[in-house]
């Protein structure tokens, strides 16, 4: 089955799902408060609804985002203290979200990778994959905290882990194979933080330790681990991370299933997450190389979603770049999916 007979056959769905917003946009509805899960915020959320502008009290040495929103640098209206417990401590040992889990049941890539190659040639494939343009992607990824005060206050200890999966469901000639796993578990300790830094405030600061893997045997297995520091900032509805990394060496040259992965995955990413209400959310995820000329290289992923079944999300994600997969670190590829959404990032 092709890409186009895919199309086809789910263009009414597409044509709902980008025309719901649109449709929604002509009545706006107001803040559904009682649907949000968090005591302070939803407590929060009626109290904003309650309040007028003249409630609001103006300072004129305060800039645009301290008028509008007087309690914007309170940790109660920040995305990063909802979502990582900055100044609450909820309990250890309690799965938590961390990065979207969504299922892509179409997910169109415009240059497959038949021979995947790392650069070692231990790692090197030979003979030409099957591989379909049409696939379908799914991500899982939860958190838990493991210590409170680890290394002092405010310091906590939490581990997390993320599975992305692509599956070649169309691709009836080669069984529907399981193209490629990545698994991702690692190690996080995230200091609280609560100071301005323009319209924004720098809530943490986190140091982990990340491996990544496909587990998978030569020539397709691939694997590196890194140490990665995180900044993160937030402002009403915004949420900002800035992720430099560095790679841990292999034992050898010769056991370095991908040696060149930050040439083309990149040194670090910034992560921009937009948030409006419990509506729309569309996140902005960019790596680089940190390099110029013709090792200039990085990758762009664009999400976008929104509420359209009760609990669940439409989901739109757009890529470019290298290393949309570990499998293809080093190969340039523009991919299109769209499905539904558990959770996002916030």
């Amino acid at each position: 089955m092709n890409f186009v007979s895919i199309l086809r056959a789910l263009w009414p769905v597409l044509l709902w799902l980008l025309a719901a917003p649109l449709a929604r946009a002509q009545e706006p509805e107001p803040e559904l408060c009682w649907k949000i899960e968090n005591d302070a915020l939803r407590l929060a959320c009626y109290d904003r609804q309650g309040r007028t502008e003249e409630d609001r009290p103006v300072d004129p040495r305060l800039g645009y985002w301290q008028q509008r929103y007087p309690e914007s640098h309170d940790s109660v209206y920040s995305l990063l203290n909802y979502r990582w417990e900055l100044t609450d401590n909820l309990g250890k040992f309690i799965l938590r979200p961390y990065k979207p889990v969504y299922f892509l049941p179409l997910f169109y890539s415009n240059n497959p990778n038949p021979l995947p190659d790392s650069g070692n040639p231990r790692t090197t494939v030979t003979s030409p994959l099957d591989l379909d343009y049409s696939e379908a992607k799914l991500q899982l990824s939860f958190k838990t905290k493991l210590e409170d005060n680890l290394l002092g206050e405010n310091i906590d200890l939490w581990f997390g882990f993320t599975q992305s999966s692509h599956w070649q469901i169309y691709n009836s000639n080669a069984s529907r194979p399981f193209r490629e796993t990545n698994y991702e578990p690692e190690l996080m300790l995230v200091h609280a933080m609560n100071f301005r830094l323009g319209s924004y405030t720098a809530r943490m600061v986190s140091l982990s330790f990340n491996h990544q893997s496909n587990g998978r045997s030569e020539p397709l297995s691939r694997s590196w681990n890194r140490v990665i520091l995180t900044l993160g900032f937030d402002r009403p509805d915004w949420a900002f991370l800035l992720r430099p990394w560095w790679r841990l060496p292999e034992t050898s040259a010769d056991e370095d299933e991908n040696p060149d992965i930050l040439d083309y995955v990149g040194r670090g990413e910034v992560l921009v997450v937009h948030r409006k209400g419990n509506s729309h959310q569309i996140a902005a995820l960019v790596r680089h190389s940190l390099k110029d000329g013709s090792d200039s290289r990085g990758s762009v992923r664009i999400d976008w979603s929104y509420p359209c079944f009760n609990r669940l999300r439409c989901h739109l994600q757009v890529f470019s770049g290298y290393g949309e997969s570990l499998i293809d670190f080093n190969h340039r590829t523009t991919a299109i999916g769209i499905g539904m959404a558990l959770l996002e990032w916030f």
